[in-house]
């Protein structure tokens, strides 16, 4: 019988059009939970809207019901959190965990209780969003699907970027952004196969969930024109303010949830932003939810200078209380409604000081969504990508692309950590196994590797990588044609290397060719 070695080599040799064969039903089923998760959220969002207007005009009883209700989300919120650790917060630190090799999650455990979880807890009012959930339901599916189908590691980390990508494309209708979403964020690394089998499976599932919920985008923003320009300057200084921002925005990130941790137990830290949501929606209604409905008012003019000021504190305020606590849900949207607040007030603001037109509201909404998305998540690619999509206009993709890279840049100077890998590097620093254990830490992956012109290893042996003991190069694409390698093999820039290692040494092979590849020698 072959060794599973073998197996491993020959099934990748074969594996790019059955990947996107597969890609294409994972991003089926992935279409079809991340819908039904996205009527779930709009269904219980409208019942709390419906409840909150009950208990203005219906007195005390329309009270006890609202509040039991609250109690109610809070007890299927904790106990699905209790249940299944891995299914809290947004989900893509532990799909990113589970592709480096660090976590094992149970799909179908997963699968439910950041369902239930996610529906309970943004619909109760938190502020919360459905992509971070969305990915993580999408790349359990893909996981499942290969468990269920009996595929090896190296097909199920694919199969689970399938997902993963497609999760992202059904909970914004942005099929592009879960393709670029997969090759910048998740994998930093350009593979053809990933690239293929990715855009298939988002494909499917953007047309299950278009098929739902219609072809218009997700902010229905109405955009004049495109910004003059000799406007442009404003373009990057807001870029630069939203640099700073999303810096801070990840700082104080961890301290919340440092102040958390300080909490002894998980039951007292859940219950925090759900007592929150008493106070906001006696007081401050329009900070609970993810705040879809939010930019649309902005981009309209509705809110006058100090409003947008107050939106904007008390929105972050509880967006951190909300995040930080540990409930299932994501950050991507309460950061995009942050960035769409932050535009309409830059706007505003430069309007009274510089005369600025109130017909390019819109416009500095959709470049704050962007610039801030740059800035916090520091995909700036993706972040352009999804922001055009979900919006619908695609006449400033200049401007949009010029405030995504000066908040990048802004965010790489003040050297602010990109808020994926620092909530990743978090969960496992607190040396907890996260269902792995020797057995899948020893099984076998392959993994790909682009050697990019100008960084140490371009001109330089094979045996100069130094790899960790075990990972082999196992091959060499070069020009269309495949070298065996040895240790004297040299390698050249633009090379493509397949190299094949155990899932518990993944993270640190990665690491290792980020420095030696994958980074231009100065």
């Amino acid at each position: 019988m072959k060794n599973k070695t073998k197996i491993t080599l020959e099934r990748f040799e074969t594996s790019k059009y059955r990947l996107i064969v597969e890609g294409i039903g994972v991003g089926l089923l992935t279409g079809l939970l991340v819908s039904s998760f996205r009527m779930g959220l709009e269904q219980a969002e409208s019942l709390r809207g419906s409840v909150l207007l009950a208990v203005k005009t219906g007195g005390v009883s329309s009270l006890i019901c609202a509040l039991a209700a609250l109690i109610c989300a809070y007890i299927v919120v904790w106990y699905a959190s209790r249940r299944v650790p891995l299914c809290t917060g947004s989900g893509i630190p532990q799909v990113k965990g589970e592709l480096l090799g660090q976590m094992e999650q149970n799909w179908w455990q997963v699968i439910c209780a950041k369902f239930i979880g996610g529906v309970c807890a943004i619909g109760a009012g938190l502020s919360l969003g459905r992509e971070g959930p969305s990915i993580q339901l999408g790349a359990m599916v893909g996981k499942g699907f290969s468990r269920l189908s009996g595929r090896l590691r190296t097909e199920e980390k694919m199969l689970m970027t399938c997902g993963a990508g497609a999760g992202l494309a059904g909970a914004f209708g942005a099929p592009l952004a879960g393709v670029v979403f997969s090759l910048e964020e998740l994998h930093k690394n350009f593979s053809t196969e990933i690239l293929l089998s990715t855009m298939a499976a988002s494909i499917a599932s953007d047309f299950v969930s278009s098929y739902i919920f219609g072809l218009s985008p997700v902010f229905g923003l109405s955009v004049e024109g495109k910004l003059p320009l000799s406007r442009y300057w404003m373009i990057i200084l807001l870029g630069i303010a939203l640099g700073v921002f999303g810096v801070f925005y990840n700082w104080v990130t961890a301290k919340v949830q440092d102040a958390y941790d300080r909490l002894p137990r998980r039951s007292m830290r859940i219950a925090v932003p759900f007592v929150c949501v008493i106070g906001l929606a006696a007081f401050f209604p329009y900070a609970l939810g993810s705040g879809h409905g939010l930019v649309t008012e902005v981009a309209a003019g509705n809110f006058g200078l100090s409003m947008l000021a107050v939106l904007l504190i008390l929105k972050f305020c509880f967006s951190m209380m909300s995040f930080g606590s540990g409930v299932p849900g994501g950050i991507f949207l309460p950061l995009l409604v942050l960035g769409a607040i932050s535009g309409g007030l830059f706007t505003v603001g430069a309007g009274n000081i510089f005369g600025f037109e109130d017909i390019y509201l819109a416009n500095f909404v959709i470049l704050g969504m962007a610039g801030l998305f740059s800035a916090i998540v520091r995909a700036p690619v993706t972040g352009i990508i999804l922001i055009t999509e979900m919006s619908g206009d695609f006449k400033n993709f200049l401007s949009v692309a010029t405030v995504a890279l000066a908040a990048y840049i802004t965010a790489d100077l003040l050297h602010g950590k990109p808020i994926y890998d620092q909530l990743l590097s978090r969960m496992l620093s607190k040396q907890t196994a996260y269902g792995t254990t020797e057995e899948t830490r020893g099984h076998k992956v392959l993994m790909e590797a682009q050697v990019y012109i100008g960084s140490r290893m371009d001109g330089e042996k094979i045996e100069k990588m130094l790899l960790p003991p075990g990972c082999l190069v196992v091959s060499v694409e070069r020009e269309s044609r495949e070298i065996v390698p040895s240790g004297s093999t040299v390698l050249r820039g633009g090379d493509k290397l397949i190299l094949l290692c155990s899932q518990g040494d993944v993270q640190k092979v990665e690491e290792k060719l980020d420095n030696i590849c994958r980074k231009i020698k100065m």
